[in-house]
C-alpha cells in the first residue's frame, strides 16, 4: 500500500509541475501580447516620444527666454 501511495503522490507532484509549468508558458504569452497592443495602441495614438518632448520643451523654454529679453529691451527703448 505504501509502494502504491508513493507512486500516486509521485504521479500527483509530476502532474503538478507540469501544471506549473504550462500555466507559466501562459503567462509569458499573456505579458507578451498585451505588451504588443499596448505598443500598437500607443502607435495609432501617435503620442511623441520622451525625447521629442524634451527636445520642443527645450526649444519653448529657449523662446520664452528670448521673449523676456526682448520685452525688456522694447520697455528700456520706449523709455528713452
Amino acid at each position: 500500500m505504501t509502494q502504491t501511495s508513493n507512486r500516486l503522490f509521485d504521479e500527483l507532484a509530476k502532474m503538478m509541475t507540469d501544471a506549473a509549468g504550462a500555466a507559466q508558458g501562459v503567462q509569458r504569452e499573456m505579458q507578451t501580447m498585451m505588451r504588443a497592443q499596448g505598443e500598437k495602441f500607443l502607435q495609432e495614438m501617435d503620442v511623441v516620444s520622451r525625447e521629442e518632448f524634451e527636445a520642443v520643451r527645450a526649444m519653448a523654454e529657449k523662446a520664452r527666454e528670448e521673449n523676456e529679453r526682448l520685452e525688456s529691451r522694447i520697455a528700456a527703448l520706449e523709455g528713452r
